[in-house]
C-alpha cells in the first residue's frame, strides 16, 4: 500500500514514502517517535496505525472505525496516549500497546457542541484543551471528565497551541484573531488579543525555547509573534500563493518549515535579524506628490483634479498613487519572497543583493491540508487533498545532518 519514491533535487526535501488507503480526506497525522510508524485519523472515520514492515512498506497495523469523521489528533508517546477529535463534537482517548499493534478505548470527553478543530493533552495538568466549530475552547480533566474551564470567543476557534510551563494557550479563530489566555482551574484570564491577519488563522505553532509564535493564515502569510522578545515585534513573510496548512520551526538550525495549500513547502532562514514590515500610513492624498484620493472631495474640488486610487509602498508603508508606485520589487529581508508593490522612491534604495532568497521554494505534488514534523529526526509528514499519506526526509532542505543534532532513523 505504500511506494518508496526519492525526489529529484537532492538539496530539497526527499520523498521517503507516499501511502494511500484512506477513502476521505485525512485530517491529521503524527510521527512516532523512534519508530517507523504513523498515526493516521481521517474524514472516513478512521483511526490507523501504519508501521513499516521488512518489505519497505507501511501496512496498518491498527484499523479503528470511529462513530464519526475525526478532525483532529493527538499523540502522547511517553504515556502512549492517543486523542482523537471528532465532528460531533467528541474527543475519545485510546491506549495504544508498546508494540503498536493493539489499542484500548479508555474514555469520551463530551468536549464540544459541534467539530473539533484542536486537541492537546496536558500531562502536567492532566487536561485535555480543545478547540472547536461551536466557538469555545475547553479544557477537561482526564481523571473525573469534569469541564475545568470554557472559553468563548465570537468566531469559531481553528488552531491551538499550549505552553505547558506556563498555562498560556494560543487560539487561533475564523476572524483572523490570536487570542493569547491563561488557563487555570474554573476559569482563564486574556492576556492579549493578536491582530494582523487578513484571513482566517489556519495554523499555529508555538516554541517555547525562543518564545516564538508562528501563525499561517488563509491570506497565504505567516506572521513570527516575538512573544518573549521586543513587545510587539511581528515579522510578516509572504512566499506561499495559497493558505498556509502547517509551521514548525526548526530550533536547531533557526529556520522555519511552512506548507501550503498550493502543495508547497518553504524552508526560511530565520538566523537573520530580518526588518519589520512598516505599518501602514494614512493619508487624503499622496505622500509624494500630494494628489488627492477619490475620497478626497475637498481637495479634488479646490485643485480640478481627479481623485486617485491609494497604494502602499510594502517598504515604507507610505500611501502612494499609481504614478508614484511604478514599481515591483521582491524584498526578503522584511519577508517579502516575491515581488510587490513599492513606490519610486523606495525602489532606487534597493539593491541587487537585498533581493537575494531567504527561501527556498520545493514542491510537495499535492495539494497540502496538514503538515507536521519529528525535529529530532529530520522527518516530515504531509497529507493530501488526494488522501495521499506523505514522509518527507528534510534534513537535506534544512541544511543538517545526524552529525549535528537530528537523531537516526
Amino acid at each position: 500500500m505504500a511506494a518508496e519514491i526519492r525526489s529529484r533535487s537532492p538539496r530539497g526535501p526527499v520523498l521517503l514514502t507516499k501511502i494511500p488507503g484512506h477513502r476521505e480526506q485525512v485530517s491529521a497525522a503524527s510521527l512516532i517517535p523512534r519508530e517507523d510508524g504513523v498515526i493516521t485519523a481521517s474524514e472516513d472515520r478512521t483511526l490507523r496505525v501504519w508501521l513499516k514492515r521488512d518489505s519497505g512498506q507501511y501496512w496498518p497495523s491498527i484499523y479503528h472505525t470511529m462513530s464519526s469523521p475525526c478532525t483532529a489528533l493527538r499523540y502522547h508517546h511517553e504515556s502512549r496516549k492517543i486523542f482523537v477529535g471528532q465532528d460531533s463534537g467528541a474527543i475519545v482517548e485510546f491506549l495504544i500497546s508498546e508494540d503498536f499493534n493493539k489499542m484500548n478505548f479508555v474514555k469520551t470527553y463530551p468536549a464540544h457542541q459541534n467539530r473539533v478543530t484542536e486537541v492537546i493533552y496536558s500531562p502536567g495538568s492532566q487536561w485535555v484543551i480543545s478547540t472547536g466549530h461551536d466557538k469555545y475552547l475547553v479544557w477537561m480533566c482526564t481523571q473525573s471528565l469534569a469541564v475545568v474551564g470554557r472559553h468563548g470567543f465570537n468566531s469559531w476557534a481553528s488552531c491551538l497551541q499550549y505552553d505547558e510551563d506556563t498555562k498560556y494557550a494560543f487560539v487561533g479563530d475564523f476572524s483572523g484573531q490570536i487570542n493569547l489566555l491563561k488557563l487555570e482551574n474554573g476559569s482563564c484570564t486574556v492576556i492579549s488579543t493578536l491582530k494582523g491577519h487578513e484571513g482566517s488563522i489556519s495554523c499555529l505553532y508555538w516554541d517555547p525555547i525562543q518564545r516564538y509564535l508562528f501563525s499561517g493564515s488563509s491570506d497565504h502569510s505567516i506572521i513570527l509573534w516575538d512573544i518573549g522578545g521586543r513587545q510587539g515585534r511581528t515579522l510578516i513573510l509572504q512566499g506561499h500563493h495559497d493558505k498556509v496548512q502547517g509551521l514548525t520551526y526548526v530550533q536547531l538550525t533557526r529556520q522555519l518549515v511552512s506548507c501550503s495549500a498550493d502543495g508547497g513547502i518553504c524552508v526560511w532562514n530565520m538566523d537573520i535579524d530580518r526588518e519589520e514590515a512598516p505599518q501602514w500610513l494614512e493619508s487624503d492624498s499622496c505622500q509624494k506628490c500630494s494628489q488627492p484620493f477619490f475620497w478626497n472631495i475637498k481637495q479634488m474640488w479646490d485643485t480640478r483634479t481627479m481623485g486617485l486610487r491609494q497604494h502602499h509602498c510594502r517598504k515604507c508603508g507610505q500611501a502612494v498613487c499609481g504614478k508614484c508606485s511604478t514599481k515591483r520589487s521582491s524584498y526578503p529581508i522584511m519577508g517579502f519572497e516575491f515581488q510587490v508593490r513599492v513606490c519610486d522612491s523606495c525602489y532606487e534604495t534597493i539593491k541587487d543583493d537585498d533581493r537575494t532568497s531567504l527561501a527556498t521554494f520545493h514542491e510537495g505534488k499535492h495539494s497540502i491540508c496538514y503538515m507536521t514534523m519529528d525535529v529530532s529526526r529530520g522527518l516530515m509528514v504531509t497529507c493530501g487533498t488526494d488522501r495521499l499519506i506523505k514522509i518527507w526526509d528534510m534534513t537535506p532542505a534544512v541544511g543538517c545532518s545526524l552529525a549535528t543534532g537530528f537523531s537516526p532513523r
